[in-house]
């Protein structure tokens, strides 16, 4: 979850009100996060909500307390700036979209500067992927003459100094040697062509997502107009991203200015209208458990940011900034919220229930036992990875499998399909510990699957894995050999080829007909994609349908 410091002083500003120190916890629940750490005037804040990047800095935070009170409803009233930006083609195949904004008359302060800085960086990384789907950039709008052009550059074509460095680098030098080029260079490692942000005056503002301009890309407190772009791959998203940028300096007293984007058609950004959500107001009620009557309702609604008309639904009103309200629920959650979770008072279930340990959970116990006692120690991965992981390290194609729409990191962006990754990435972060290592590992691996109502397939995998400086198939296949003649099964191998292992060297795990698994010896290749000096031998078995068969 995205975590950010705050100045209490400046909260409690923006806020408009003296927050009592000892109700600030309470208070901070209303932005849905909570206080990690008071030092002075710092306060450090754990964000609860991934699908709110509107609440990622102390306008955000602040806003979202002052509607508890105030029913205070921001009107965007925006003017017409005169700064327009002309998209090039070139960017088609390398960064296709921007969206734009002026904002003017801010007074920025030390405490505003940080809150920028860390607002663009937080929705940058944790919405936008770590600048693959979402890199911003704000500069000082003085020292940019329109209008401004968005293109691509050859990798030595133009210099300019970046931002933290005083010397002119050409893009493949930024790339090279600044050391943002170093940690978001591989977004740009198969581009042809470097993007670019560049003025009528030859100006270069930026290259992103990589870094801003010295120049132009350089705000300071005497910065009292900007200008912010956000570039990506989906409008939607660098919709959202450039809306909650100006939302949180309108906060500061800022006036935003539309510009003009420039594709094959023009786009006028941002846009602050109000979004619309329709339901009954009885399924409040009915979720919440709360027994809140017409007038409550209203009032909980206005005080979570809502415009309410009420006809024969709710038509609720809700600002462009908000992304995260996608079913009725949402809204429930909004009331819950401002009514005060601590407020409700738990109840019994009236219906009486009788627990007992699922048949599945009594065969995975014995699994883990009979593991153990073979001689293999359990470990416990993450269910959530990459496609580099999966696929490119395990020497096969990419899938399609079930992915996390906005996720934190592009680490953690899948479900796993199968566990061996996850035991190849253990053995390579416990080189320095004595050989040989024997490991299992029991968990959810999850497939996409059209014909389920989710569209997609949890399955309960078993999967083993032996690192030594000699091993081989015989070594694999005894354990496997004893796993299943201890749950009493019988089973066949039968010749596989598989781009993980060596060919000639795994097998396909048949019971009654039907195959459950794969045994056999680790591919070198992928030995060297996980930097692992030893063989490694291993197997693994669906065990949801092993136990199916076993009945």
């Amino acid at each position: 979850m995205p975590k950010i410091e705050v100045s209490y002083s400046d909260l409690c500003k923006l806020v408009g009100r003296k927050i009592p120190e000892d109700r600030l916890e309470e208070y901070l629940l209303f932005a849905k996060c909570e206080l990690d750490d008071k030092a002075g005037d710092t306060l450090k804040l754990d964000l609860k909500d991934t699908n709110r990047p509107d609440t990622w800095s102390v306008e955000g935070v602040a806003r979202e307390i002052r509607l508890r009170y105030k029913k205070d409803f921001p009107n965007y009233k925006m003017n017409k700036s005169s700064v327009s930006v002309i998209v090039d083609k070139s960017v088609k195949d390398v960064r296709p979209f921007t969206v734009c904004a002026v904002v003017r008359g801010l007074k920025i302060n030390s405490a505003v500067l940080s809150q920028l800085i860390q607002l663009q960086e937080k929705i940058a990384v944790a919405f936008g992927k770590n600048r693959k789907e979402i890199a911003i950039g704000v500069y000082d709008l003085h020292k940019i003459k329109p209008p401004i052009t968005f293109k691509t550059v050859g990798r030595t074509e133009i210099k300019f100094v970046p931002l933290d460095f005083e010397k002119e680098l050409t893009p493949q030098e930024i790339l090279d040697k600044h050391p943002k080029g170093k940690e978001f260079g591989h977004l740009l490692k198969d581009a042809p062509r470097i993007p670019a942000f560049i003025d009528s005056a030859n100006n270069v503002l930026s290259i992103p997502p990589i870094i801003n301009s010295a120049y132009t890309g350089k705000v300071t407190e005497k910065t009292e107009d900007v200008f912010i772009e956000c570039s990506g791959f989906n409008l939607k998203f660098l919709s959202t991203a450039l809306n909650v940028m100006v939302a949180a300096l309108y906060e500061r007293g800022g006036q935003i200015e539309t510009v003009d984007v420039l594709y094959d058609e023009k786009i006028v950004t941002p846009n602050l209208k109000e979004k619309k959500f329709i339901m009954d107001m009885d399924y409040i009620n009915s979720v919440s458990g709360l027994d809140l009557d017409k007038k409550s309702i209203i009032d909980l609604l206005q005080r979570s940011g809502y415009r309410v008309e009420l006809n024969k639904k709710l038509t609720l009103f809700y600002p462009s900034y908000r992304q995260d309200i996608m079913h009725a629920r949402d809204v429930v959650e909004d009331v819950i919220i401002s009514y005060g979770y601590n407020k409700i008072e738990p109840e019994m279930k009236k219906l009486a229930t009788k627990g007992s340990v699922r048949k599945e959970e009594v065969f995975a116990n014995k699994v883990s036992e009979i593991m153990v006692g073979i001689g293999l120690q359990e470990i416990l991965s993450y269910t959530l990875t990459n496609y580099r992981d999966l696929f490119e390290k395990m020497n096969l194609p990419q899938e399609k499998t079930v992915e996390i729409e906005n996720s934190i990191s592009s680490n953690w962006s899948v479900f796993r399909t199968w566990l061996l990754p996850g035991l190849l990435d253990f053995f390579s972060n416990n080189m320095h510990v004595e050989y040989p290592q024997k490991i299992f590992e029991m968990g959810i691996c999850t497939t996409i699957n059209e014909n389920m109502e989710t569209k997609c397939k949890d399955t309960r995998n078993l999967a083993a894995a032996i690192i030594n400086s000699t091993v081989s198939y015989e070594d694999i296949s005894s354990v496997l050999d004893a796993f299943l003649r201890n749950v009493g099964i019988k089973y066949e191998l039968n010749a596989l080829s598989h781009s993980s292992f060596i060919e000639g060297r795994c097998a396909n795990i048949s019971i009654d007909k039907k195959i459950v698994g794969f045994v056999g010896e680790v591919h070198p290749k992928v030995l060297n994609n996980w930097k692992l000096d030893k063989p490694v031998v291993a197997f693994e078995i669906n065990l949801d349908e092993m136990q199916k068969i076993k009945g």
